[in-house]
Parts: C-alpha cells; structure tokens; sequence
C-alpha cells in the first residue's frame, strides 16, 4: 500500500472502516460506528498540524488550517462526510484495483461484472487505475474519496508553504446519507464565509443545484371485519393504497425522467386492511413543479375516496429542503472560483445539477453558502460503486488550486 499515492492510501484506510448509517435509529449520529473514522481523522489532522481539530458531541469533527497570507481573505470551509449508505452493507469492504484498465467489462465476483453499459464513465477511463469492490458491500467512495482528498489537501498545504491560503476550515460530518447530515451542524461556530463539499462525481463537475424536495403521506383508514361475512362491510386499505400507487403518473417517476425533470417516487408502503400508509418523495428543481405534484395527489386521493366509498384517505406534506442554487445565484465568485480552480488544475469544467441533495442544500439555507465539488466516485449506494485513482488526485489538485484562488486578492 505505500507505494500507492497519498490520497489512496488514506482512501483505502478509511473504507476498512464501517461507517454504515441507518434509518431506523432514533440516536445522532444513527450508527456509533461513524465515529470510529471520526475519531481517526481528529488524530490524523493533529498530526497534520491541525491542532484545534475536535470531535464534538454530535459527531461532527471540525479543525483549522491558519492563513500564511494576509489580507481580507474570506475563511473558506471544506466539508465531505464519514457515513455511507443504508443501502448495501459497507463492512469489511475489499476494494480491488484494476491497474491500467484496458476497458471493457471489470469482474468484480464470480456473479457480477462492472460494464460500461452501467456506467460509461469507464471509456474515460482507459490506462488509468480503477477501484472497486469485490461485489459484496459497496466501495464507500460516497464520501470518503472525498475525505481522503481533503486529509491530502491538508497535507499538501503543510509540506508546501509555498501554496499560498487564507484561513480554512475543515469539517467531517455524520448521517448526510439519511437527511441528517447537517440537524447539529454550528454554522457559526465553525466561522467559515463560504465552503463547499467535496461529494460530486466526474473529475471537473461542479454543482450549484439540488433538487428542491418535499415528503408526501398518504393514510388509508378502512373497516376490516372477518373475510367470511365482509360483503358490504370491509373497505380494505391495502387495495385503496394499491389503486392509488396504481394511479401516479408514470411519465413523472425516477425511472423515466431525467436532467431537470422531477418525479413523484413512492418508497414505502406498510400496513394491513384496516390501515395502510404509502410515503412518497416529491422532487423537481422548481418550486412551481412540487405545487402541481400536490395537486396531483390531492387529485388521486379525492378520486380514491369516490371509487371506494368508506375508504378515508388523508393526505399530508412536508419540505425537506430547496434548491441550493436559490441562495448560490447571490453570490456568484463562490462558483466561479471552483470553476476556475478546475481550469487551472487542468480539467474542463462543467457546471452540473445534482439530482437529489447534499449537506450543502442544507447549509447555503443556514447561512453558508456551500456548493458541491467533485470527488471522481461513481454509481454511489451501490455494489458496483467505482473511482479512478487518478480522479482522486486531481480532486486534490482543484482543491489546491482553489484555495489559492481564493488567496489571491491579498497578493
């Protein structure tokens, strides 16, 4: 391993540890494991000269790289989080390494192969070296290929005075995969103007939206009496959810849209005859959009209600969170200098839309403006998740140069 480069072998450090979160704790953070990588990286920065890093109660785990330029530089933050998803399991993950990859299909397991069907990203990426999985967990890029290149930019600016910085911030947060990631977070306390995460996917993208998101409930209370003498009595909820899973319009669900396009997903259905809850995710980069997906519900709730009589449906919203562009377009130089910092890191850069949301959403609405950077990941939340050692260290290198962006009107 100490023949790999730097931000690799912290990578593959960091994915040994299970960080998986869960949607089914009550507790913050929502798996205690989280925080064995939390304590590792306060350790590793106080090595790094990162002497005020802490953990705090929550789980968060902030620390300060000092100016070595004067001047009215804005404090900067960079943030990327330590838990991985619910989804498929991130114990004892084995990553393979596929060195100077000749394209085509990657075995992972004797059962799956990583194809350029799933993700075409890969033809970009002949001769370089691909990580993966061995098909038995996820890789754990999602996020912490982003947290390895952060350590490593914080490496780089302590063996380098010569890369000229104002003051940063660096924070590592917790449960960003189940909504949570910033419930705790003390946007004044960690004291930065602007930040960004390091979280997004192909080397050069830069991304100043999120969807703007709100959760749907629908409860169907019905009558259930036995089976043998129901005629006339039983109103089943199970078959009023089914009728009204039956009538969302399939031309707006995440199986058929793409780009700008927004959906009405359904991701949950419990309960019985007698009561049946359906949740549902509203999604669309607009805020006019989710008001027609509302009216639309409401639509199929009143027409569930007339074609099952003694069936009651109760509907009800709730905002999660809105579209980061809608505070970003306010302060334009926060974008600009990640695009530039990619140019000059020698990468196209591209200005993207994350179709879902990052801890970033949450922030730039608390007051810290926070768009997403990339971090060379790809097929997140999954057993095919992959990254290109060579995304990983230009992921570095545009936090390097953005950070001197940043210093330049003090020069």
């Amino acid at each position: 391993m100490a023949s790999h480069p730097p931000v690799v072998q912290r990578f593959l450090r960091y994915v040994a540890i299970d960080t998986q979160a869960s949607e089914e704790s009550e507790s913050y953070p929502s798996s205690a494991k989280q925080l064995d990588l939390s304590r590792l990286l306060v350790d590793e920065l106080h090595a790094l000269g990162v002497v005020d890093a802490e953990l705090d109660e929550h789980g968060y785990v902030m620390g300060t790289v000092e100016a070595n330029v004067e001047g009215p530089i804005p404090v900067i933050g960079f943030i990327a989080h330590v838990d991985t998803a619910p989804d498929v399991s991130g114990k004892d993950v084995k990553p393979q390494l596929h060195v100077n990859y000749a394209g085509g299909p990657i075995a992972l397991d004797a059962e799956r192969s990583l194809t350029t069907t799933q993700s075409p990203e890969l033809e970009q990426n002949k001769g370089n070296t691909i990580i993966t999985t061995d098909g038995s967990t996820l890789l754990g890029a999602d996020d912490k290929a982003g947290i390895a290149e952060i350590m490593t930019f914080v490496q780089r600016l302590r063996d380098d005075p010569s890369i000229k910085h104002g003051k940063l911030r660096i924070a590592f947060t917790v449960d960003e995969e189940v909504g949570q990631g910033t419930k705790h977070f003390d946007v004044k306390k960690f004291g930065a103007k602007f930040a960004y995460t390091v979280d997004g996917e192909s080397p050069g993208e830069i991304e100043n939206e999120t969807f703007c998101a709100e959760s749907a409930t629908a409860v169907f209370q019905g009558v259930n009496v036995h089976p043998g003498y129901a005629k006339d009595k039983m109103f089943n909820a199970l078959k009023g959810a089914a009728a009204f899973v039956a009538a969302l319009p399939q031309k707006e669900a995440p199986e058929t849209t793409e780009g700008r396009q927004g959906y009405i997903h359904p991701v949950a259905l419990t309960g019985g005859v007698e009561e049946t809850t359906l949740k549902m995710i509203l999604r669309d980069f607009e805020e006019a959009p989710l008001a027609v997906f509302r009216a639309k519900l409401e639509a199929i709730a009143t027409e569930v209600r007339e074609s099952w009589p003694g069936l009651k449906v109760e509907l009800s919203f709730e905002q999660s969170y809105r579209n980061m562009r809608f505070v970003l377009d306010d302060y334009p130089t926060v974008v600009e200098n990640a695009l530039e910092a990619v140019r000059r890191a020698g990468i196209t850069p591209k200005l993207n839309q994350i179709r879902g949301g990052t801890d970033g959403a949450m922030l730039s609405f608390k007051g810290l403006p926070t768009p997403n950077i990339f971090a060379g990941g790809h097929l997140f939340h999954s057993r095919y998740e992959w990254i290109a050692i060579e995304a990983m260290e230009q992921a570095v290198e545009t936090l390097v140069q953005l950070a001197q962006v940043w210093a330049e009107p003090a020069e």
